[in-house]
């Protein structure tokens, strides 16, 4: 199991971003999902839990056949999907990913909100992460991935109209005011013989392109969500849901017959819990090495 810590510092406060993220992860999920393909939200209801008390929980089904390469769906069931499971205490939530193709892969993510600028060693427990594992994620100048990048979110040259924050300038972390992080504990683990480290090595990498993406759109998103109430941005999130689940089951429904005889059942099995722990107890997470993944081209976050 390969186990990072990432810190994202966005220009907003923790009660700005809870409104910001709903709206971006709605937005995103809507921008990326087509016939067939992308984000289908199959729960998403109030849910309490014993130790974090009232909050939100999730189910997601991201279907990604047709975005791998020609290789790879040769040998991949176009039933292949990824399953989201998410349990959100805002300003704490856990996110698990599961995959209906690879039993033995998973990824779970412990994240933790705060007013701060990403100076808290401590979050996940007394013990701090290593600082070899600790990995800070900066949103205007990290190089992003070309498939990533657009102009209208190049924080280096955003201002809103809205609040006046931005453009993001060197030392921004340290000068900047609003400003929060996000806290992600992250563990990815593929526990077959041979693959494990170059596998789980190669989702980290993954993991921070996506990362990166997300929180640079939920700030250059800023103008669209500012002012929106909870209650109006879970509108927002319900009605982008059903037009999303539309788009991907236009062409899925004919073959849910196949799927559900190989899946054993036509209906859904609703599990809440984590499948990892109970969520009452801090995860002891083992760190291995992984081996050197050839990177992507990639473009600076602010082409002179």
């Amino acid at each position: 199991m390969l186990v990072k810590e990432y810190r994202i510092c966005m220009p907003l406060t923790v009660d700005e971003y809870r409104i910001g993220q709903l709206y971006m992860i709605s937005k995103h999920s809507h921008e990326q999902s087509s016939d067939g393909e992308g984000v289908e939200v199959i729960i998403n209801e109030p849910y309490e839990s014993p130790m974090h008390g009232k909050g939100q929980y999730t189910e997601k089904r991201v279907y990604l056949n047709r975005k791998l390469p020609t290789w790879v769906r040769g040998f991949i069931p176009k039933i292949f999907y990824i399953t989201e499971k998410a349990w959100n205490y805002y300003p704490y939530t856990i996110t698990e990913y599961t995959c209906s193709f690879l039993p033995k892969f998973q990824i779970r993510i412990e994240t933790k909100f705060e007013n701060n600028n990403g100076c808290n060693a401590r979050v996940f427990g007394e013990t701090p992460t290593p600082d070899d594992d600790v990995c800070y994620v900066d949103i205007a100048t990290d190089d992003i991935t070309e498939g990533y990048y657009k102009k209208t979110e190049d924080l280096r040259t955003f201002r809103s109209a809205k609040t006046g924050r931005g453009p993001l300038l060197e030392n921004w972390r340290e000068t900047t005011q609003p400003i929060m992080c996000s806290y992600k504990l992250v563990a990815a683990k593929f526990e077959v013989y041979g693959f494990q480290s170059r596998v789980e090595s190669f989702v980290h990498k993954n993991i921070k392109d996506i990362l990166l993406a997300g929180h640079r759109q939920a700030v250059a998103w800023m103008d669209e969500w500012y002012g929106m109430s909870l209650e109006d941005v879970r509108k927002f999130e319900k009605k982008l849901q059903e037009e999303t689940n539309c788009k991907v089951n236009s062409q899925k429904k004919t073959s849910d017959s196949k799927n559900d005889a190989l899946l054993g059942s036509g209906r859904h099995s609703i599990n809440r819990s984590t499948s990892w722990n109970s969520g009452t107890e801090q995860c002891s997470y083992a760190t291995t090495n992984g081996s050197d993944i050839k990177p992507r081209h990639r473009l600076p976050s602010a082409p002179e």
